[in-house]
């Protein structure tokens, strides 16, 4: 997460949506009194104990909603990058078995055999896009959602939008996998629209 009060912006990182590029792309025009909170690449935090005390940077809207003043819950430009929860799935899951011979065997039943535990679905790798993004209402809170298949065009639309330079993104923290499409028999393809039914409605993909 990156809350800009120079330029007056949230952004909301929704894992395995580009979003290490995208804070790099972002942090250039930090000022002196902007805020981030990420742990992979030198840990940051956000100077405020509740969200310091969430020790990652997928900060979901409710959660940075209940500490900041109304004022800058209401005014800030609000931002995300979503992606296909089918190919996000397979991602996160190659990202998550990083040299684990059993997932690269057989990674169908490796995410089909995680599927069925609660405590994997609830992983914030895992869990819905849209739960991420909701306001205590259920409504997204959003004012602009970017997609990661148009990752480019996407940014430039936002940084017009915010005022700044344009920006070429260089993508980092890649996962290792085929195309997502490959990963899928019929029955994972039902558990994880099962699982992702709201961010297929809301975003409008498919498989």
């Amino acid at each position: 997460m990156i809350v800009s009060h120079q330029h007056r912006f949230i952004f909301f990182a929704v894992p395995k949506t580009a979003t290490h590029a995208i804070r790099e792309a972002l942090r250039a025009h930090k000022g002196e009194q902007d805020w981030e909170q990420q742990r992979l690449f030198g840990k940051q935090q956000i100077p405020i104990t509740e969200i310091m005390a969430i020790k990652h940077g997928h900060i979901t809207a409710q959660e940075i909603f209940s500490v900041l003043p109304s004022e800058q819950s209401l005014d800030y430009y609000k931002f995300a990058f979503v992606r296909n929860p089918y190919d996000r799935f397979v991602s996160a899951c190659a990202f998550l078995n990083r040299g684990n011979p059993e997932f690269g065997a057989r990674p169908t039943e490796w995410m089909k055999n995680a599927l069925a535990r609660s405590q994997f679905r609830q992983r914030v790798l895992i869990r819905p896009q849209c739960s991420q993004l909701e306001d205590a209402n259920g409504e997204l809170a959003m004012d602009f959602v970017g997609r990661y298949e148009t990752l480019q065009p996407s940014l430039d639309e936002l940084f017009k939008h915010l005022g700044l330079p344009p920006t070429v993104l260089e993508l980092r923290n890649r996962s290792d996998h085929r195309h997502y499409r490959d990963y899928f028999d019929a029955d994972l393809e039902r558990q994880v629209a099962e699982l992702y039914r709201k961010d297929l409605a809301l975003f409008n993909y498919s498989f």
